[in-house]
């Protein structure tokens, strides 16, 4: 358990660290113009001005403490949605990209499955201060 726990946080935290750190430096030579829909949705999300560059500081943070494993536990609660939207956004606006949507969303339920003991807090029905 230990060493895929270890697999799946560096596969997670590496890839989420190399495409926020694409958004700023350009790296990745090829990334297909979206159109349509997803399209759209990719325009809306940085015609904000904001939201995209948050969103690529948040992978890249997250990436980092994943892989040098502090605050793990957080970090893979924190890239849960952002791994589901890319899962949904494969799936539904481009199904052609759904392999990458997986590659996210089985390393990051995995991890929330062995960081169970450390989200028992968070699953309180009704909390007394």
């Amino acid at each position: 358990m230990k060493t895929t726990v270890l697999i799946f946080r560096m596969l997670l935290g590496f890839l989420y660290v190399v495409f926020g750190l694409d958004y700023f430096l350009h790296f990745i030579p090829y990334q297909p113009l979206h159109t349509g829909a997803a399209g759209a949705f990719i325009a809306g999300l940085k015609g904000t001005g904001y939201f995209y560059p948050m969103l690529k500081v948040i992978q890249i943070i997250g990436g980092l403490a994943l892989m040098i494993n502090r605050y793990a536990p957080f970090f893979a609660v924190v890239l849960f949605p952002i791994s589901l939207n890319v899962l949904l956004f494969h799936t539904f606006l481009v199904p052609s990209g759904w392999l990458m949507g997986v590659t996210l969303m089985v390393p990051n339920l995995f991890l929330g499955y062995a960081y169970r003991k450390y989200y028992s807090g968070m699953f309180v029905a009704k909390p007394v201060l």
